[in-house]
């Protein structure tokens, strides 16, 4: 340990990785056990799993959570979400999965919508949010599909749909009348918020001080060594106060400043028992990650500390594409060592490699027969 938790302390990078895999689960094979419990701890955990659209394999929030829960299965996730109600859906920095221990910090999200409505809603008018909330209050949760009266009109984006009630319900959402009680791939069945989680009123929302506090302790838990960044990602405007709870928890020795190989000085930091608290890891691991995944995400610090810029391709043209349209990192024990991009042929019942790319250290001879044995579970996982 070093002498005084007042200056930073070098650290190597390889040490600085060990820390942030440790941090992700993603140092150990089944770190949160089995069941919707492992769902509770591993969405507790993480502090977020991000929801995405995109299915050209396995959606993102399953992808995340079968790299953390090796015999994941997508009915633990339904039960932790709608039976359980261990977790729910709100916007963090993109929807996620986030825990019910902490909807205090999302009410607070909710009334700000409602005080400043996003451009999104203009287009929802009064009578439009009174029809959905009195339509779910009468006849219970309900999607989408279960309203057949709305007179359809044009869409105005990509996005958008031609039933004005769609909107109408995503804007109940974000104000916190209604939460998503129960999905199936993408189809959102809405309840009223209270009623889904059998509470007489909701609690009192979190200050702005318990957001931030809220904010560094979930990217402590989570990244294991931070920066006022990673902490505030997606959330500029926080980092002011970030930068004063980090050097208020200097002064005291909560945190130590630390130096990454590669990395500007005294920019990290870390509680210090973590520099030493972190053993070598004694089982050697194989992830192939979503590229919403939480070590894949912020791409500035995936670089970083591992060397690989990673370039989400699906929105690029085809011509200019490096590694494939649904890249997927393939993470070795504690490096990335290759980009496989991979499409679910659901018809067949196949997982079709469209491009394999070495990266870092990675090649054949070292790594090949463990990223193909990883890959034979995950087609499993794919097409189960």
């Amino acid at each position: 340990m070093p002498r005084s938790a007042d200056k930073a302390f070098a650290i190597s990078l390889s040490h600085a990785r060990r820390i942030w895999l440790h941090a992700q689960r993603l140092d150990t094979n089944a770190p949160f056990g089995d069941g919707a419990e492992a769902v509770r701890l591993a969405v507790e955990h993480l502090g977020y799993v991000q929801i995405d659209t995109i299915n050209v394999i396995e959606r993102c929030h399953h992808h995340i959570l079968y790299n953390r829960i090796p015999t994941y299965q997508r009915s633990y996730l339904h039960e932790a979400q709608s039976i359980e109600k261990s977790i729910f859906e709100y916007w963090t920095h993109a929807l996620s999965y986030v825990p019910t221990r902490d909807i205090r910090i999302f009410i607070r999200a909710m009334k700000q919508y409602r005080k400043t409505p996003s451009r999104w809603f203009s287009s929802v008018t009064p009578k439009d949010l009174r029809k959905v909330l009195r339509l779910v209050r009468e006849n219970g949760p309900l999607s989408i599909r279960d309203i057949e009266d709305d007179v359809l009109v044009e869409k105005d984006h990509p996005w958008a749909s031609r039933k004005p009630s769609k909107r109408a319900l995503q804007m109940a959402f974000f104000y916190g009348h209604l939460t998503v009680s129960s999905r199936t791939g993408m189809l959102k069945t809405h309840d009223l918020l209270e009623r889904h989680f059998e509470l007489d009123e909701l609690p009192k929302p979190a200050s702005e001080r318990q957001v931030d506090d809220y904010l560094l302790e979930r990217a402590l838990q989570a990244q294991g060594i931070i920066s006022v960044d990673s902490v505030c990602y997606c959330s500029p405007k926080r980092k002011a106060a970030i930068r004063k709870l980090i050097e208020a928890r200097v002064r005291r020795k909560a945190l130590l400043p630390v130096a990454i190989d590669g990395a500007e000085r005294g920019k990290h930091w870390v509680q210090p028992e973590w520099i030493e608290a972190i053993p070598e890891p004694k089982e050697r691991t194989v992830h192939i990650l979503s590229p919403f995944d939480p070590l894949v995400i912020q791409r500035n610090r995936l670089n970083l500390f591992f060397g690989y810029d990673h370039r989400f391709e699906a929105y690029v043209p085809k011509e200019k594409r490096v590694y494939g349209y649904f890249a997927l990192p393939v993470l070795v024990d504690d490096e990335i060592v290759a980009v496989i991009d991979l499409k679910a042929d659901r018809q067949k019942q196949k997982l079709l490699m469209q491009q394999w790319s070495w990266v870092g250290k990675g090649s054949p001879r070292a790594h090949k027969k463990r990223i193909e044995e990883e890959l034979n579970r995950f087609e499993r996982f794919q097409l189960n």
